[in-house]
């Protein structure tokens, strides 16, 4: 049919410019983020990129899920406003007839965002985590920045340079302070750098300075000059770094069914079906009246779509917590939905109805004075 492929490809159309709107906001937030991590000495500057990838993957589902609802609210509400519905309906096709076209444009998107949400998001995780261990691993003197206080990644030892050479390996004039549980140690030293011996292991050497050793609660203190001073620096093998449960896929989750694992799984398929139920949902929300605004059922829409995050959310919740069976959790949120979907195309389509019914009576009555 002509207009459902007219409609299919308006949907795309706003689709695209409302994907690439979204994604343009989130790399925007996630570069600023990411950028003052990087000043602070969290993050080395050359990981700002790969994380940058990798934080977009985790948002990719519900930036799917948001735009494919908005696009089919968008052109079905400038169809109303321009009178094109009233050709549809008078074609004498329901409001049923829109399932068709919409569920076309909408699965190929769900099957994209259970795709994700399944198996690349917890990948998209997984390597994140484990290349912020490695660069911390790799790099724990040159994250420092000049004049920044930062601390090492296991929080035993706490850096100070007062200036670093363009590599950011060697540094100079140095203060470091390192925890241990009978003295703490103070060292300060004109120059340092990293060395990675052969096995793998990891020092940070200092050279020409003092070092100074304190036990708590005793006035003892002994004091040291040296030429030069290393200690290891403590490192976590990317494969011996726990797993983080997000970053696990679902199969996974499901063969080890803990609390936390499926509410994880409710989280994740719900937002796949989610997708085919705000398409769904569209369709009445979609209504504009064309001598009216259209304000007000984009303030309706946006609220059923936070409201039904936030079921999802409360159902994962009850979950973890026990308070809901993992089915009841699984499919409730998505059953309560489900009944509103019922009521907005029974209360549209018996609206539309009694609208056609008022105007042929109202043009029969003219027909009649006449």
């Amino acid at each position: 049919m002509i207009f459902a492929r007219a409609m299919r490809r308006e949907f795309v159309q706003n689709a695209v410019a409302i994907s690439v709107a979204l994604l343009v906001i989130l790399l925007t937030t996630f570069l600023v983020r990411l950028l003052n991590e990087a000043t602070v000495g969290k993050v080395s500057a050359g990981a700002v990129g790969p994380l940058l990838g990798f934080a977009i993957f985790n948002f990719l589902p519900i930036l799917l899920s948001l735009a494919c609802f908005m696009a089919i609210l968008l052109t079905l509400s400038r169809w109303y406003r321009d009178s094109e519905m009233t050709v549809w309906f008078s074609a004498g096709q329901p409001l049923t007839a829109l399932i068709r076209p919409v569920l076309i444009f909408a699965v190929p998107i769900m099957l994209v965002v259970g795709v994700l949400t399944q198996e690349l998001v917890p990948w998209a995780h997984g390597e994140s985590l484990k290349y912020r261990q490695q660069v911390a691993d790799r790099n724990e003197l040159g994250m420092v920045r000049p004049g920044v206080f930062r601390e090492s990644s296991d929080g035993r030892r706490i850096f100070f340079i007062e200036s670093a050479d363009k590599s950011g390996e060697t540094v100079s004039n140095i203060f470091v302070s390192d925890t241990q549980p009978d003295k703490l140690g103070i060292t300060v030293a004109e120059r340092g750098r990293q060395e990675v011996h052969e096995n793998g292991d990891r020092f940070i050497v200092l050279k020409r300075g003092h070092r100074y050793e304190l036990k708590p609660n005793s006035p003892e203190m002994r004091e040291m000059d040296y030429q030069q001073y290393a200690f290891r620096v403590e490192t976590k093998a990317a494969q011996d770094t726990k797993r983080h449960q997000d970053s696990t896929p679902t199969r996974e989750l499901l063969n080890n069914p803990t609390r936390e694992s499926l509410g994880d799984v409710v989280t994740r398929v719900g937002t796949t079906i989610m997708v085919a139920m705000l398409a769904l949902l569209a369709i009445p929300l979609s209504y504009v009246n064309p001598r009216a605004g259209r304000s007000a059922n984009m303030i309706l829409a946006l609220l059923v779509y936070f409201i039904y995050i936030n079921l999802m959310t409360i159902a994962r919740a009850w979950v973890i917590q026990g308070r809901l069976p993992f089915a009841v959790g699984l499919v409730v949120p998505h059953l309560i939905m489900l009944s509103v979907l019922i009521w907005g195309f029974y209360y549209r389509m018996t609206a539309t109805t009694a609208g056609a019914r008022r105007r042929m009576k109202k043009a029969g009555k003219f027909g009649g004075a006449a």
